[in-house]
């Protein structure tokens, strides 16, 4: 048009064209053009001036907008809106509430647009008691309940944490979309109704990838991965295409069950359906195969991620340091700072637990340490655990129960256990029996803790005390919860518990078990292995 010269562009052009480069994220032609209007001297239209900052708000230059609609004398709702939405895009609800006060100041009237970008800053920085103050306002002041600005209310609550409103809100449309069914199934799902949320989720009468996705992600969140996988086999069932969201979460299931022909069969997957690996998803088959007992794999994996990231190197660290490869976790947390990397709690937990693993004491003291002198993290619960473990394993009991005492925050039954388990092992009956009255209290009908304490006291010859302490667990009433197991074989995943008898081939098992039994007992091993085990 601008080449022909015949036609020169107007008040109507700009706005099509800026919203075109809004839509491809075009910025460098959008300033192009802003310079071209600029010249022009169309910003004075008040149209072209909304589609300006709009396409400054979508290409994500939500300052350059602000900077523009500041200088302007002329500004609509639409241009209050823009804003004020563009800051809640841009994960910055702070300002776009604070501009939202300015614009009520001007005595410029909300409408259900604006409402919208309110809620969702509630949402953002999850402050429930404004998000009920707007939705009280939007009642009050006859805003338009559209199903957009009722989605953004049901968000608002259950991401603030209150489910009950946003129930009654979603139950009370008349007309709901997709996102609609999606919000309200991820919030079943937060609040632990998973078998509501999949009640929900096949009476929806279309669902997405996005829907499937919510379920899928929310059974892993859940520990639920046997779930997520037989979601997934009903997803390709119905056609539906997954993306990269859909098989990280896959991902994470096989790693907490530890089914690797089923991780290896989703990385075939993703090759075979050209998937993009991303850091995301490399990052957590890096992580399926370290957790699934395939360490090279693993390895193979992480060296051809494009633009490894931290989270990426936190999961190679973990891997290695759970396979018993201390020395390479260790190497592999010191290259990651090496190259500007910054480690985050989670790093130091990997290396921790690789100094715990090989008896790196003094490696693990100055790793505890960096955390904060270094790096500014405060230790949790976590760190202090992997600390304690380190210690008591090292024989340097007293060294740990005096960590545990300096902790600024309350010993959890994990950490105690690890001090415990070093008394035990060390014979330090002394620390021992403090350790156990603190596991007591915590936790007086873990009927695990009895049984430890009970076998310390039998392993220092204090028979006496053993016997007692399992009269106390008889008369508080505390039975020993019996284990559970689970093992992939063929691609499924079988879960067993001590003396079950549900499994259909249960016979052969147990026929198996006892020629094992007499196989153990012909080399040496007492005959109560078969009783623990039957």
């Amino acid at each position: 048009m601008l080449r022909n010269g015949e036609s020169k562009p107007n008040n109507y052009t700009h706005p099509f064209v800026l919203k075109a480069c809004s839509q491809l994220s075009l910025i460098r032609t959008g300033f192009q053009i802003l310079v071209h209007v600029l010249h022009l001297g169309f910003d004075s239209n008040i149209f072209v001036h909304n589609a300006m900052i709009h396409m400054l708000v979508m290409c994500k230059e939500v300052e350059v907008a602000r900077a523009l609609f500041e200088e302007s004398c002329m500004r609509d709702l639409v241009s209050w809106n823009t804003v004020i939405n563009g800051y809640v895009r841009s994960g910055k609800p702070n300002e776009a509430l604070k501009l939202f006060r300015e614009m009520r100041v001007a005595n410029v009237e909300p409408d259900e647009v604006t409402m919208i970008g309110v809620v969702s800053s509630c949402a953002q920085i999850e402050d429930l008691s404004l998000g009920r103050e707007f939705h009280r306002y939007i009642e009050e002041n006859g805003v338009k309940f559209t199903v957009p600005l009722c989605n953004a209310i049901m968000d608002m609550y259950i991401k603030c944490g209150s489910l009950q409103p946003a129930e009654k809100m979603f139950n009370n449309m008349k007309k709901k979309t997709m996102v609609s069914w999606t919000t309200m199934l991820v919030g079943y799902a937060k609040f632990g109704f998973l078998d509501t949320a999949r009640k929900l989720f096949d009476e929806m009468p279309e669902r997405d990838f996005v829907s499937w996705n919510a379920l899928i992600s929310s059974y892993v969140q859940s520990d639920r991965g046997r779930d997520a996988l037989a979601l997934f086999n009903e997803m390709q069932a119905m056609d539906i295409e997954p993306n990269q969201v859909t098989m990280v979460s896959l991902l994470t299931a096989c790693s907490q069950l530890g089914a690797l022909n089923i991780g290896e069969w989703i990385h075939n997957y993703i090759d075979k359906h050209k998937i993009s690996l991303n850091v995301t998803l490399g990052t957590a088959l890096v992580d399926m195969y370290a957790k699934c007992g395939n360490i090279t794999k693993a390895l193979q994996v992480f060296r051809e991620i494009p633009g490894r990231n931290s989270l990426t190197w936190t999961a190679m660290i973990h891997g290695l340091a759970l396979h018993g490869h201390a020395k390479d976790a260790i190497c592999y947390f010191l290259e990651m700072i090496n190259i500007g990397l910054v480690p985050d709690e989670v790093t130091f937990i990997g290396v921790l637990s690789a100094c715990c693993h090989t008896g790196f004491v003094n490696e693990g003291r100055q790793f505890f340490s960096q955390m904060s002198s270094k790096f500014n993290i405060s230790p949790k619960m976590k760190h202090y655990s992997c600390m304690v473990d380190l210690l008591g394993k090292a024989g340097l009991v007293e060294e740990a129960e005096k960590l545990v005492n300096s902790m600024p925050i309350e010993p959890d039954s994990v950490i105690l256990g690890a001090l415990f388990f070093a008394c035990r092992n060390h014979g330090n009956v002394a620390i021992g029996e403090r350790v156990a009255a603190k596991l007591l209290e915590l936790d007086p009908y873990d009927a695990g803790n009895y049984v430890q304490i009970a076998n310390m006291y039998l392993e220092a010859n204090m028979r006496e005390n053993s016997e007692k302490l399992r009269l106390m667990m008889k008369q508080r009433g505390v039975d020993k919860t019996p284990g559970c197991s689970s093992i992939e074989v063929n691609g499924n995943v079988h879960e067993f518990v001590v003396r079950d008898k549900s499994h259909p081939r249960s016979q052969e098992i147990y026929l198996c078990l006892m020629q094992l039994t007499k196989q153990l007992e012909l080399v040496g091993y007492s005959s109560c292995v078969s009783e623990t085990f039957l």
